[in-house]
């Protein structure tokens, strides 16, 4: 019988901080950020302050170079991260599993840089000036796509466009596949390629973005008084996700469980977060629940935190919901990392599957005079702290809550470190 659970057996990152979760884990712990001037000759330069920008990654090192004639970033770090998450978790289609019970749920925004350059050139030289290959280059859905065709992977594919939620989501998602026995591996995540003129100018223009600080690793301050918005980055997460029996049949060695997840509509604005944070409250509940557990049984929450005025507070107002006055531990990563859109959801989920696993809570970077207004346990500091379970929170434009609860592996086959 097929159990509630799901085995992590790959991570594969690519953020500004690091290609590993370990890596980003000691970026949060030390307070090493990621967030740094646009250079001067920089597409961004004079439309941010500042951004965390991944590294660079040369596209025929993951695609055949005709290929990459017009091809987006996105689909160049999803690919990237992919190769990460099935080296790291060992698996080879084929050998270790049915081709067709491969999933692979790989989101993002698609190629928008891409779209815009070529509407660019559009506009310029007319009809003849787009490529022929735009669309393999930038849809939404080719991250996916992609990576099946790399791999051989021909199960259950798709993309899911839920904004900063894709990425938890897409974990999600793959965990109710592995509940269904649709599949016995789930290859999923998210990767975002946000850092080129008109996105970040969109946010701008709304008054989104951090401004006005003069080191930029102090721009993104989640919970922080002086807070006054987010910093743009870009990244992918990739996850493997197994069914625990195929994971024990190879021996596969695994980072943690996949015990429970939510999600919920805040059906109130198109940007703007319910204020009283009470349909997020009812996606960690929901998460909670699904997993068996009971608030109480949750020991750190990696927080979606922002660092935007009304995000931060209607997310600490739902901690507080769920958990009463004595909330557990919560930081945010995106002090450190910046928001990476969709991806954010599953670099934070490693973070706090790595938290659980060290015993070791990280802190919220620039957190200096924590928002009365966001009264939930703030960490400030690594704590060490052995905690049973962990949840991970994603917010995203359109009301869009995922919650994702992890657990220490069930299993003799444990990843070390």
């Amino acid at each position: 019988m097929t159990t509630r659970s799901a085995a992590l057996t790959g991570i594969g990152l690519v953020t500004s901080v690091g290609s590993t979760a370990a890596e980003v884990f000691d970026a949060m712990c030390e307070g090493r950020s990621g967030l740094r001037k646009p250079p001067a000759d920089h597409p961004l330069a004079g439309s941010v302050d500042v951004a965390a920008f991944g590294p660079p990654i040369d596209p025929t090192t993951v695609l055949p170079a005709p290929e990459t004639r017009v091809v987006d970033r996105y689909i160049v770090m999803a690919l990237k991260a992919a190769e990460y998450a099935l080296a790291d978790a060992g698996i080879e289609v084929g050998r270790d599993v049915d081709p067709y019970r491969v999933a692979v749920i790989l989101s993002g925004t698609g190629g928008l840089a891409t779209l815009d350059t070529q509407a660019v050139l559009r506009a310029e030289k007319g009809r003849l000036g787009v490529s022929p290959y735009l669309l393999p280059g930038m849809l939404p859905n080719m991250g996916a796509a992609r990576v099946a065709m790399k791999y051989g992977f021909r199960g259950y594919s798709s993309s899911i466009g839920t904004a900063c939620a894709a990425g938890a989501q897409s974990v999600g998602e793959g965990l109710r596949l592995l509940r269904a026995g649709e599949a016995d591996v789930v290859v999923c995540g998210c990767s975002e390629a946000p850092l080129f003129p008109t996105l970040a100018d969109t946010f701008g223009n709304a008054r989104a973005l951090a401004r006005g600080w003069a080191d930029p690793t102090e721009a993104s301050r989640p919970f922080d008084r002086r807070r006054n918005g987010l910093v743009l980055g870009e990244g992918a997460g990739v996850f493997v996700l197994e069914r625990t029996e195929h994971a024990e049949a190879r021996r596969a060695a695994r980072y943690a469980d996949l015990v429970g997840w939510g999600a919920t509509n805040d059906a109130h604005h198109p940007t703007t977060p319910r204020p009283d944070g009470s349909a997020a409250a009812a996606c960690m509940s929901r998460a909670i629940a699904d997993a068996g557990l009971e608030p109480g049984d949750i020991g750190y929450v990696n927080a979606h935190g922002t660092s935007t005025k009304l995000g931060d507070v209607a997310e600490a107002t739902a901690i507080r919901s769920v958990f009463g006055a004595g909330t557990p531990p919560v930081s945010s990563t995106k002090g450190v990392t910046g928001h990476m859109l969709g991806a954010s959801g599953v670099v934070e989920a490693a973070v706090a599957v790595h938290a659980m696993r060290r015993g070791l809570l990280p802190p919220t970077h620039n957190l200096d005079e924590p928002d009365p207004a966001c009264d939930v346990d703030h960490l400030t500091e690594p704590r060490h702290a052995q905690v049973g379970h962990v949840l991970s929170n994603s917010f995203g434009f359109g009301g869009h809550n995922v919650s994702l609860v992890f657990g220490p592996p069930t299993s003799a086959w444990t990843k070390a470190g």
